[in-house]
């Protein structure tokens, strides 16, 4: 009977883990980190005008794919914005410094270099247009 009960328990943490990680993956949520400035040098790559959608991947990340398409788009729906994807596993030094802990992880970035917002996971088309929406 103990064993049950503990096989019951296990299988309640589990599915709750599994039901938070679901929720929480892709959410563009408000960067807490606003003082730390990311430069076109560390990067690689020139800035937007408006804002840059910076999203870093790795090869074999079938999400990572999902995710550049999906920028790809919207960044051609408003002018102003920019899509740079990033190689995580090529750059390790700037995904410390940028607090990266899985891919892909889309961080977006004012025209000054400050972050604004970042999404852990493929974001969401709407809450990535709803983000570009409000800082235009």
């Amino acid at each position: 009977m103990e064993s049950l009960i503990f096989l019951v328990v296990l299988f309640v943490a589990a599915s709750a883990y599994g039901f938070w990680y679901q929720r929480s993956r892709g959410k563009i949520k408000v960067s807490e980190n606003r003082t730390q400035l990311i430069t076109p040098l560390k990067i690689g790559a020139e800035f937007g005008e408006i804002a840059t959608l910076l999203q870093f991947s790795s090869a074999f990340c079938t999400p990572c794919r999902a995710t550049k398409a999906l920028l790809g788009q919207v960044v051609q729906e408003f002018p102003g914005i920019k899509h740079i994807e990033i190689d995580a596993e090529s750059n390790l030094e700037l995904v410390r410094e940028l607090n990266i802990k899985s891919t892909p992880t889309t961080l977006v970035i004012d025209r000054s270099g400050i972050e604004i917002s970042r999404a852990v996971g493929a974001p969401r088309r709407s809450d990535v247009v709803a983000t570009l929406n409000a800082i235009r």
